[in-house]
């Protein structure tokens, strides 16, 4: 397969994908939209990823390469392709299928467990019906028209949703490295507030073993899609 995925920060960590492509033989390109976006991409892409970010998906007019970006997902979708969004990804399909993007009355940041629903999607066929996953983030959504809903948790009742059999949003992160939250504590501290689901930096390390299964999950689920690909 030929994969794009978008990677919206500097320190994202791409291992958990980079890992499972190159086991695999599939071709991986990360790029930043920021930099921007080549509409020739779309023509060999087979599996479109939309990585997390910091920023929101309504923040078009502090981030103007949002515009491109968002054109690119919309064709993606419309043109049939594969598309995996995560977290700021799950947002953004959400809103380009028609369902706004808002403040959560809850942040939810740490390892909180995400439970199945009975709705079901081939790609999520290896996932189990109630895990631990990580979560940072603080907008959420209303459940997208002609959608499944799969998955939720407490603080947020939209966790993973189905559009047709060729999209996949998920809002938690599967594929965060403990590296990777280690910067994130560098740089987003102040996040790290006392609140209903925001835990510490300390709790979320003692659970730093918990990545290999989540990227286990994260590599049942692209299995799948590779499985179910054209």
């Amino acid at each position: 397969m030929n994969i794009v995925a978008f990677k919206h920060f500097d320190f994202d960590d791409e291992e958990a994908f980079r890992t499972w492509a190159n086991r695999k033989g599939h071709h991986l390109m990360m790029r930043e939209p920021s930099l921007g976006v080549d509409a020739d991409w779309m023509e060999e892409l087979d599996l479109l990823i939309i990585c997390g970010g910091p920023m929101s998906v309504y923040e078009e007019e502090r981030y103007p390469w949002l515009v491109q970006e968002k054109q690119f997902v919309k064709q993606a979708i419309q043109l049939g392709k594969k598309v995996l969004g995560i977290c700021f990804g799950a947002q953004m399909i959400a809103e380009l299928l028609g369902s706004p993007v808002f403040r959560n009355e809850h942040k939810e940041i740490g390892w909180h467990p995400v439970n199945r629903t009975s709705g079901q999607h081939p790609w999520l066929s290896g996932l189990e019906e109630s895990f631990l996953s990580f979560q940072w983030h603080g907008d959420t959504f209303e459940l997208p028209k002609d959608t499944r809903l799969l998955a939720y948790s407490a603080a947020c009742k939209v966790q993973a949703f189905a559009y047709l059999d060729h999209v996949l949003a998920l809002q938690f992160h599967l594929e965060t490295t403990s590296a990777c939250m280690e910067a994130m504590f560098a740089n987003w501290s102040a996040e790290l507030v006392p609140a209903p689901y925001i835990q510490s930096a300390e709790q979320i390390r003692l659970r730093y073993e918990q990545s290999k299964h989540s990227h286990e999950a994260l590599h049942r689920i692209l299995d799948q899609i590779s499985l179910n690909s054209k």
